[in-house]
């Protein structure tokens, strides 16, 4: 039975993004193994039936050495499983691992699915992650991208060929777990708005909050509902202090995350993601599946979800002037034109993965 070993920085981002893929390839009769660190997620793993060894990994780490004994740590375990094939998601899997599978010869695909803070900035450290991108991805043996902006940045900057990527837009989602679902509203609330998102500065949770101080000035009755986990490590983190700034004025609605985030989205009007950039947003992916309308950002991986006045509105990226503007439109809908307009981007989503899978059937 061949083997195939599935790597991310978190078990937590296994199980709930790639776990129908894993059943997938079971199903066809691979082994499956679960490479992440050890978190609430990974005995949920094992229920599931799969195999999963834990991979210490300092997501933000810079030390020199201590990052050298994780690419020492990445070869002696695939060493030990000896997979068939290796499949990488993040940045330090996507680089360590690959340098660690080359020396074992084992064929690796690498899958990016966003660029990240170090494509935000010419900083020191995105210097460095650009150069080790370079050297890492020399070996692998194929390169999937979730945009055509993402994979022209990498190719465009030497970090890849052209020949060895291929975009598969998104990490695909269950349409039928993210299905409109009716929910029973307060006739005393107006509109009820969604974001869910890491409370990172990238991910447009400032501008976010700077819309709805001007919207709650008109739209009192009007909800603003978040998401989003602390993210302390990251240099462009929300703190938590602000982030109780912000539920103590009364902003916004703090929700906890769900593993039943369908039943959340099915109780909003609209899901609002103000990022920066994104590879192909999975939040707006579900979204737009649930039938709900949608107001993001005019950048890579959120335009492709949204099509302008159709299934939402797109708004100018960094600008709380125009995110409030586009908010404001979905408030002054009826609810009979935002169920129309979740409709169209419900249909957007059936169809465009029809479309891929018979792209990929045809291959």
């Amino acid at each position: 039975m061949k083997r195939v070993v599935i790597v991310l920085n978190t078990s937590w981002n296994i199980y709930n993004f790639r776990l129908n893929l894993m059943k997938s390839l079971r199903d066809k009769g691979f082994k499956v193994i679960a490479l992440a660190p050890k978190d609430d997620y990974s005995e949920k793993l094992k229920d599931e039936g799969f195999e999963w060894v834990d991979l210490p990994l300092e997501n933000d780490g810079t030390n020199p050495i201590k990052e050298l004994l994780q690419i020492i740590r990445f070869y002696k375990i695939y060493k030990q499983i000896n997979p068939d094939i290796v499949l990488h998601y993040t940045i330090k899997p996507n680089i360590y691992g690959t340098l660690a599978a080359k020396c074992l010869n084992i064929p690796v695909i690498n899958n990016v699915s966003g660029l990240g803070t170090i494509f935000l900035n010419e900083s020191l450290s995105a210097k460095v992650a650009k150069l080790l991108y370079r050297v890492s991805f020399r070996f692998a043996d194929a390169v999937f991208f979730q945009n055509e902006d993402d994979q022209r940045v990498f190719i465009d900057n030497k970090l890849v060929k052209s020949n060895q990527s291929q975009v598969i837009p998104g990490s695909g989602i269950d349409s039928s777990r993210f299905a409109p679902l009716e929910v029973q509203k307060d006739d005393s609330t107006q509109t009820v708005f969604l974001m869910i998102a890491r409370l990172i500065k990238e991910k447009g949770i400032v501008e976010y909050i700077e819309a709805i101080k001007m919207l709650k000035v008109q739209y009192p009755k009007v909800r603003f509902q978040l998401i989003g986990s602390l993210y302390l490590e990251n240099p462009s983190a929300i703190s938590e202090a602000l982030l109780q700034r912000w539920i103590g004025e009364r902003l916004i609605e703090y929700i906890c995350f769900s593993d039943n985030m369908e039943e959340v989205i099915a109780g909003v009007d609209c899901v609002v993601l103000p990022s920066y950039r994104e590879g192909l947003s999975r939040v707006l992916l579900e979204a737009a599946s649930m039938a709900k309308p949608i107001v993001t950002t005019n950048v890579a991986g959120c335009k492709d979800v949204v099509d302008d006045g159709i299934n939402g509105f797109l708004c100018n990226v960094k600008d709380a002037n125009s995110l409030a503007k586009q908010m404001e439109k979905m408030i002054l809908m009826s609810e009979e034109d935002r169920k129309r307009m979740g409709e169209k981007g419900r249909e957007i989503i059936i169809f465009f993965f029809i479309l891929l899978s018979g792209q990929f059937l045809c291959c």
